[in-house]
């Protein structure tokens, strides 16, 4: 056997140098690049693999470790899982802040290979900088925070260990049903050791993507079922798009004229455009959706993992709806007390719609009534205005509503929040990415967001992660090249918390577009607290006044914060200025764009026959805390028990 001495860094180098992923007998690079924020833990032993070693693999200087590491979930989930980048860190902190973006990962399904730094195995110098020590057991460390968000964790302790490991680790990366993070801790010694590797481990390697195919008997059983449905509805998933089953997915639903929801990662898997396209189901749904959802008698949900937001934690479909669930997940599939068909969507749509012996949905005028009445709403919330009277209401019509009038006092602004999206949907390209995750803005974007095209709509809503929007439009921008734009819709909160990687992205030269909605406030939030009875505490930013955060709105200047950085930034309190900045940051090539909105608290979207399960308080001196659990206890009541 042939062998070839590297350290245990270079071998693991080399090894992502050659691994490719092969769909339907096409082969990709699986690799594209690695993030990497330089620190001790990685340093000199990765670090020195990666000038060595790194051929084809492209290298990012990250700005935070959460940062960069949720630009490469973005940059998985814009390739469809068919390619992802890498994320090191030091060890300690730069480690643990990679485990938020695990999560990320793992919520979604979304491969990511982090590759933190750890203490040193041979203990010698423990403890080393950065190392948390367990007096019950030392061989825990930072790392081990890792194992409760990811698919696959391990430790190389010994050089010849990767072998075994990189191998588990690409199983995972490159398995549909199963994939998520995979964490490979890196203790620092080890790092540099030698080793002397078989030179097949550095072999080109195929992972071929195996669609798995439905069993007749799943297919009969599902068949069985869907024939008897008097009011069918489809569930659009993100398995859908992962598994580029679109055209059998929009094939399936006009053969059998079944009408679909969309779940955020499903969203632009089909044109909004099309006849059968309720929009967004659930929480964050529309009335179109949520309206024939509530009367639906089976319920075939593909490549969807039923989270509390779909279902409306499992309230809005009646207790006597039947599911059928098309999953490649056995877990996934069974979700619902459905009948289950562990299946690749691809596969199986088109076999499930041939056994169905021309079944058509027996629906008259309700789907086009649905989606007229829709329609309308749209249009009322693409152009609500704010007038200065005292007669002039919010959406949130909530005991905080006046916020939104000292708001517009205390900023000179008068923006709606609805009105601005519309807006900026309208103004975009077609083909041009969309991207968010948290806050008030995902809810209005699976309601009114109109995709410019196929694919293009990318919402992180599984873990929904404050910070991701700026490092994901970035991860983005690697994905989808210099030829698109890629918008990012962020919240002021999120924008404070994670903003990073526009360094990263004006480093790197790529323009990505963010939209910063600036309500001076965690509005969502504030939405949540004061309609479940509670006072406004730590959701708004204000100057603290003898009351306590009472006083004026903060005035942030982000188009500052933003050109400090290196980017094109514009200031916006207007429509005017609004389209005026669009127009002239098309221009604009090669840097990050941010537009500066400031727009007003309480002008999201509502409601739309949904409900969603938080922990209401059973006991409190306010009335209105009262109130919302004794309305949380009806809605439990008719909820499905499972």
């Amino acid at each position: 056997m042939k062998t070839v001495r590297l350290t245990m860094a270079q071998a693991l180098v080399r090894f992502l140098e050659n691994q490719y992923i092969e769909v339907d007998g096409v082969q990709n690079r699986f690799v594209r690049g690695v993030f990497i924020i330089p620190g001790h833990g990685n340093v000199v032993g990765l670090g020195q693999a990666l000038s060595q070693e790194a051929k084809h693999l492209e290298v990012w200087h990250g700005q935070n470790e959460q940062g960069m590491a949720q630009a490469a979930v973005a940059f998985a989930k814009q390739m469809k899982r068919k390619q992802i980048c890498v994320a090191t860190s030091s060890v300690g902190p730069g480690a643990a802040n990679m485990v938020t973006a695990c999560g990320t990962a793992t919520a979604n399904n979304i491969p990511l290979l982090v590759l933190p730094g750890d203490v040193y195995a041979c203990r010698q110098p423990d403890p080393v900088l950065q190392q948390v020590e367990q007096t019950h057991n030392l061989s825990i460390s930072t790392n081990d925070a890792f194992k409760a968000v990811c698919r696959y964790w391990d430790r190389i302790v010994r050089p010849e260990q990767l072998m075994s490991a990189m191998i588990s680790a690409f199983r995972v990366l490159t398995d549909p049903a199963n994939t998520g993070a995979v964490c490979i801790a890196m203790p620092q010694d080890v790092e540099g050791e030698a080793y002397d590797y078989p030179e097949s481990f550095f072999k080109k390697r195929v992972w071929r993507l195996e669609r798995r195919p439905a069993t007749e008997a799943a297919l009969n059983d599902a068949a069985e079922v869907i024939k008897k449905a008097k009011r069918p509805m489809l569930v659009c998933g993100g398995g859908v798009r992962y598994s580029e089953a679109h055209d059998e997915f929009r094939a399936f639903a006009e053969a059998t004229g079944i009408p679909f929801g969309e779940t955020q990662a499903g969203k632009s898997a089909i044109e909004w455009t099309h006849p059968l396209n309720l929009g967004g189901l659930g929480v964050t749904g529309c009335s179109a959706a949520n309206d024939i959802a509530k009367k639906a008698d089976v319920v075939i949900g593909v490549g969807t993992r039923y989270t509390d937001f779909t279902t409306s934690s499992k309230w809005l479909f009646k207790d006597t709806c039947k599911f059928v669930n098309i999953n490649v997940s056995e877990f996934q599939a069974l979700k619902m007390d459905a009948v289950p068909v562990v299946a690749d969507a691809k596969d199986a749509l088109p076999r499930l719609l041939a056994k169905l012996d021309g079944y058509k949905a027996p629906y008259t005028t309700e789907v086009t009534a649905a989606r007229e009445k829709w329609a309308k709403e749209l249009e009322r919330l693409d152009h609500i205005t704010f007038e200065d009277k005292k007669s002039w209401k919010p959406i949130i019509n909530d005991a905080n509503a006046d916020s939104a009038k000292r708001f517009a006092k205390d900023l000179d602004a008068g923006l709606c929040q609805t009105t601005v999206l519309g807006a900026i949907n309208a103004m975009m390209s077609e083909g041009d990415v969309a991207i968010g995750a948290a806050g008030s803005l995902p809810g209005d974007m699976q309601r009114m967001w109109r995709p410019t095209g196929i694919d293009c709509y990318n919402m992180e809503y599984g873990y929904s992660t404050m910070g991701y929007e700026i490092a994901g439009a970035l991860g983005v921008k690697l994905a989808i090249g210099d030829k698109r734009e890629v918008y990012a819709m962020c919240g002021d909160g999120s924008f404070n918390m994670l903003h990073g990687e526009l360094v990263t992205a004006v480093m790197e030269h790529k323009k990505i577009n963010i939209c910063l909605f600036d309500n001076a406030s965690f509005g969502c939030i504030n939405n949540l607290q004061v309609g479940h009875g509670n006072v406004t505490l730590c959701t708004e930013l204000r100057y603290r006044n003898k009351d306590g955060l009472f006083g004026d709105f903060l005035n942030i200047d982000y188009a500052k914060v933003a050109e400090g950085y290196g980017c094109k930034s514009y200031s916006i309190r207007t429509m005017e200025e609004l389209v005026a900045a669009f127009e002239d940051a098309k221009k604009v090539k090669n840097r990050p764009v941010l537009f500066d909105i400031k727009v007003l608290p309480k002008t999201m979207t509502d409601g739309y026959g949904s409900w969603w399960r938080v922990g209401d308080t059973e006991v409190s001196e306010r009335a209105e805390n009262v109130a919302a659990y004794k309305d949380h206890l009806a809605h439990v009541k008719d909820a499905r028990k499972y």
